[in-house]
């Protein structure tokens, strides 16, 4: 049970493909026990956990004899899932707000609006075509499937730099930076909802 002062989620999902088990403490201290089978995977969402202050838990078993986007695929999902569910209505929070993250040479911007609304607009291009065993599309992919199911609006882009690894994970410190402070209480806003609507569900 979800409540306002417990914005927590366990969801599990099993198809053909995975298995996947997930908790998620928005409200957390950035602890992170995350095993996919994946390395880079496993550090990119490492990193949400870390610099979002997110407490993650993900165990994914996936069909990785075929390639990495089953597994990366249906992670994103199931965590967009839990964070819908552990928002709860999202009476009280900033909703919208963005940051910039550099890692070296590169350099990344997010913009979210938890919004109710499931939207992503993601620009990474990287060249190197794997990230360890990760597809380097699926960088993008899973961010973009992370805000469909979570029901908010994503912008990111990487703006500077050359190394893959350093883009990848310079976009993720930014999403997680600017997820952290969208979702946060506002004590200015009490029990309202963010929205003209009253509702951002």
């Amino acid at each position: 049970m979800i409540t306002p002062s417990a914005r927590r989620a366990h969801l599990e999902r099993q198809t053909r493909e995975t298995r996947i088990a997930v908790d998620v403490d928005v409200d957390g201290t950035g602890i992170a026990e995350i095993s996919t089978g994946i390395g880079f995977l496993d550090h990119l969402w490492d990193a949400v956990a870390r610099h979002g202050l997110f407490d993650l838990r993900i165990k994914a078993e996936g069909d990785l004899h075929v390639d990495s986007h089953h597994t990366a695929e249906d992670v994103a999902i199931l965590l967009g899932r839990a964070f819908d569910q552990a928002l709860g209505d999202r009476r009280g929070i900033v909703r919208i707000a963005h940051a910039y993250a550099p890692l070296d040479e590169a350099l990344a911007l997010a913009v979210v609006d938890v919004s109710g609304r499931g939207h992503g607009e993601v620009d990474a291009p990287i060249t190197e075509p794997m990230l360890g065993s990760l597809d380097s599309d699926l960088v993008r992919h899973m961010l973009v499937s992370f805000a469909v199911e979570a029901r908010l609006t994503l912008h990111a882009r990487v703006l500077a730099g050359q190394n893959g690894h350093h883009r990848a994970e310079a976009l993720y410190k930014a999403f997680a930076r600017a997820l952290d402070a969208a979702t946060r209480r506002d004590e200015r806003l009490g029990n309202s909802v963010p929205s003209t609507k009253g509702t951002l569900t």
